[in-house]
Formats: C-alpha cells, sequence, structure tokens
C-alpha cells in the first residue's frame, strides 16, 4: 500500500532532473499552522529531509497556535523579502491567506497548500493533500456500521477545529455525517444540519484542551453522548479525557483523522475506535520536490486524475473492521504511520 501510494503521488509530479541532482541557490519556506502538533513536526522532517537530499535551503514559520493568521501572514512576507523560490502551507484560515498568497505568486514564488485547501482551492498553485471528505466519509462509514440498527438513534457530539471553518474542518466534517448517514444542509460548511442526532457542534483547535473543553461542553447539553467525531487525534484524546471523569470512557464511540503515531497507539488502547491515516511526511517532501522542478525550469505540478489537487493517499486503522468499509489494522497503521 506505502508503494502504491507514493508512486500514485509522485507519478503527478514531473521532475527537472537538474534540480534535483542540485538545488543549490534555491530557497522554500514551509509555513505551518503550529509547530507542537505532531502533524506539522513530522511534515517539517519530511520537507527537511528533502531539501537536504536536494540541496535545498528551507525555513520554517508557524503560527503561535491553530488560527493564527497573522503569523503565518508575516511568514509569507518574509519569504517574499527573502527571494524564496516557494511556499509550502498549511493555511490556518484558508480565506483570509488568500490576499498574501496572491502577493507571493505575483511575486514569481509557487504556493503549494499542504493538507489543506485554501478557500478558493486554486488561490494556491497546487494542493497537495488527503481526500479530507473521504476520510471523514471512512470513519462515518465505520461509525455507522459499529453502531449497527442503534446508528438510527444515535447521540453524536462533533467536535470540530475552528470557528472560521477552514476548509479542512468543514471538509472531515461533511464526510462524516455523509458516511454516517445524515443528509448535510450546504456542503461548504458545518453546523447547519438539522437531524436530531446531532447534539452539538464545539470546536477545539486542533489541541488536546480543546478536545477536553469541547467534550465538557457537549456532554453538559446532553451526558448520554454515544458517538464523538473529531477534528483530529489530540482533540480526540482530549474528548477522551473528558468521558473518562465522568466514568462514561468504555460506552462511547470516538472516531478521528490523522494517523499519526500517537494515534495509531490511542486505537490500539480503545481511546479511539478508527481514524483515518494521512500522510504528511509524503505531502511535504513531494512539495520541495515540486518547488525543485518550478526553480529549475518552471513546471507547474500536475493535479491526481478526476481531482482538483493532487492526493497523496488515507486509510482506514482499525482492528475492529465493518462490513464495507476498507481499512487496515493498527499494526499496518504503525507501519505506515505519517510516512
Amino acid at each position: 500500500m506505502r508503494k502504491l501510494l507514493i508512486g500514485t503521488a509522485a507519478a503527478a509530479i514531473t521532475s527537472a532532473s537538474g534540480a534535483f541532482a542540485d538545488g543549490h541557490g534555491t530557497s522554500a519556506c514551509l509555513i505551518t499552522k503550529t509547530d507542537t502538533n505532531p502533524f506539522f513536526v513530522k511534515m517539517r522532517e519530511g520537507a527537511e529531509a528533502k531539501a537536504a537530499e536536494l540541496g535545498i535551503t528551507l525555513n520554517s514559520y508557524a503560527g503561535q497556535v491553530d488560527g493564527d493568521n497573522e503569523a503565518q501572514v508575516a511568514a509569507i512576507e518574509t519569504c517574499i523579502a527573502n527571494g524564496a523560490s516557494g511556499i509550502l502551507i498549511t493555511a490556518s484560515d484558508t480565506a483570509a491567506i488568500v490576499p498574501s498568497v496572491e502577493e507571493a505568486r505575483a511575486a514569481g514564488l509557487l504556493v503549494i497548500a499542504l493538507d489543506t485547501p485554501l478557500n478558493p482551492i486554486d488561490a494556491a498553485d497546487a494542493t497537495f493533500a488527503t481526500d479530507n471528505f473521504v476520510a471523514g466519509e471512512l470513519i462515518g462509514q465505520w461509525a455507522a456500521g459499529a453502531l449497527g440498527d442503534e446508528a438510527a438513534n444515535a447521540k453524536i457530539a462533533m467536535l470540530d477545529l475552528a470557528i472560521s471553518q477552514p476548509t479542512v474542518g468543514v471538509l472531515r466534517d461533511q464526510g462524516f455525517l455523509t458516511g454516517f448517514g445524515i443528509d448535510v444542509v450546504d456542503p461548504n460548511m458545518w453546523g447547519d444540519e438539522t437531524d436530531e442526532r446531532i447534539v452539538c457542534n464545539e470546536v477545539t483547535a486542533g489541541n488536546e484542551e480543546g478536545g477536553r473543553t469541547a467534550m465538557e461542553t457537549c456532554l453538559a447539553a446532553d451526558p448520554d453522548i454515544n458517538v464523538v467525531y473529531t477534528i483530529n487525534e489530540p482533540a480526540a484524546a482530549g474528548a477522551y479525557e473528558a468521558l473518562v471523569a465522568v466514568g462514561r470512557q468504555d460506552d462511547v464511540t470516538i472516531v478521528s483523522v490523522d494517523g499519526g503515531c500517537p494515534g495509531v497507539a490511542d486505537v490500539a488502547d480503545g481511546v479511539i475506535g478508527a481514524t483515518s491515516q494521512q500522510y504528511p511526511l509524503l505531502m511535504a517532501s513531494l512539495g520541495i520536490e515540486a518547488i525543485a522542478s518550478f526553480a529549475a525550469d518552471g513546471t507547474l505540478p500536475a493535479n491526481t486524475e478526476g481531482k482538483d489537487f493532487l492526493d497523496t493517499g488515507v486509510a482506514l486503522v482499525t482492528d475492529t473492521p465493518v462490513d464495507g468499509v476498507e481499512s487496515i489494522s493498527v499494526e499496518e497503521g504503525t507501519d505506515l504511520c505519517w510516512g
């Protein structure tokens, strides 16, 4: 499976052999939402390793917290001023960052969104990402399958990312609901659904503390919640802590997205029932290769056929598979985590 993921994604990039042999004089920027989330740590590792391999100077920047648009704007300005060839960015605010991205592109930089599409997606030259709707859909299908007939009576907590509704959060949320069998109203936003099974939509900032607080708020609204969707695994860990505090940890199903090594371990330990695994190291390394090609001869990366982005793959990780939902085991997920 790993070979398939890498081969499919890499085939979408036309590499300039000269740039790959010697990236001397080429510089790139990586701008992530934070520098503490393990997902972005792994992304930085991938970018650093590929930049070192290709002889490219890499400068990394991050916001203080998820949602820190101002820090990302400042980072883009620095990259432009320093004459970088390209920028890889996971945007905290996918709409508010667009004017700065347009400024960078006008200055001749290649801008690639990693993991989180901009709003609109074509504001960047390219997007290298998990299909986040599919990632959400997989955990929704799994949760519905795990509950069986009781899915019709589910009480669901939706632990989302941010009030600004960045695209990654919307796609995962709407994918989950679709997979679970709940009708969405406007697929471009979350929180407008009318299905009575949805108890709450709370935001977490994608971190453990936010997940715990959001879960506490949802439990106050309905202590009988039995399904918890989380935007990512740090939020899932926080939600689990809140459930432990009220003795509900054994009768609530938590699902998530990321598939990082700590998250896969949480699946093994029963904290998370299933998670959709992404490949941030691959996203970032392919992004550096694309910047090298662009610096060499202006080559632009191509999208996956039939999609408006380069799909770097997704796999559902669980040790309790359900019929009709393709998945891999925790052992397989551990071998693949964030490669």
